[in-house]
């Protein structure tokens, strides 16, 4: 049985890392790299850094942070944020990257996902989708959650694993900061649509809430940021619990 991942998830903006909820009233939360550093001790598998302004300005993640990143900590990490282009992923991997991840870039032109896991391998591309329900069905938003699309959540999952995509990152807008749960039933609908991983995040305020993701969500993996930011969760404490109950985890 394969074990269920923690991830903590750095947003990006200016160099440092933020944190707000419903994608607005974002609050300083740490540098980075020292934070990856800190999650990397207390056994986090995996880290993801997502540039949440770099879309929208119209930048390029910052490969500089990446290298230092990849500096410091010995666990994979998944870099987005502003990804349009072979040449971008080359760049952050060859900075030390072990993943990236495209949204936007991916909605605009879908066959950039099939691009990316042609020349890099499925494994290394992971697929982002900013999903807020709105009358009655659930639809892919863009531009770090500043824009709707017309397309519905449940179809373009089957879409981007039918082009390549290794690992989806499925992020519920309206979850997302409020620490009151995980879009579990949404969680489960694509876990069973897809063959593969499925990161939950969004939501995620104590341990049952991950508890749960797991066994009624089916999620792949867990993501979160605030609880783990701000020290309100342990993720070695975390996995103890998890074990407890028992869904197996990586100690």
């Amino acid at each position: 049985m394969l074990t269920k991942r923690i991830i903590p998830c750095l947003d990006i903006k200016d160099g440092r890392t933020v944190k707000g909820v419903n994608f607005v009233n974002l609050q300083d939360a740490g540098d980075p790299v020292e934070l990856a550093a800190l999650y990397a001790d207390q056994m986090a598998d995996e880290l993801v850094f997502l540039d949440i302004t770099a879309t929208v300005e119209k930048r390029k993640t910052l490969v500089d942070l990446v290298a230092r990143v990849a500096e410091r900590i010995n666990i994979p990490f998944t870099v987005g944020g502003g990804i349009s282009s072979v040449e971008d992923v080359s760049a952050l991997l060859n900075a030390g990257a072990d993943k990236i991840s495209i949204n936007s870039s991916a909605v605009k032109r879908p066959d950039l996902i099939n691009e990316l896991a042609l020349e890099f391998g499925s494994q290394c591309v992971v697929v982002a989708i900013d999903t807020r329900h709105v009358d009655g069905e659930h639809f892919v938003h863009t531009h770090g959650g500043r824009q709707i699309t017309p397309i519905k959540t449940l179809e373009w999952v089957v879409e981007v694993e039918q082009r390549g995509a290794g690992e989806i990152l499925l992020t519920s807008m309206d979850h997302d900061g409020t620490k009151n749960g995980f879009a579990d039933e949404l969680t489960a609908t694509i876990s069973d649509l897809v063959n593969i991983p499925v990161i939950a995040s969004g939501g995620g305020g104590n341990k049952t809430h991950f508890e749960t993701v797991f066994n009624q969500g089916k999620a792949d993996a867990a993501l979160a940021a605030s609880i783990f930011h701000y020290r309100e969760v342990d993720i070695r404490d975390l996995k103890e619990d998890l074990a407890s109950a028992g869904i197996v985890v990586r100690k």
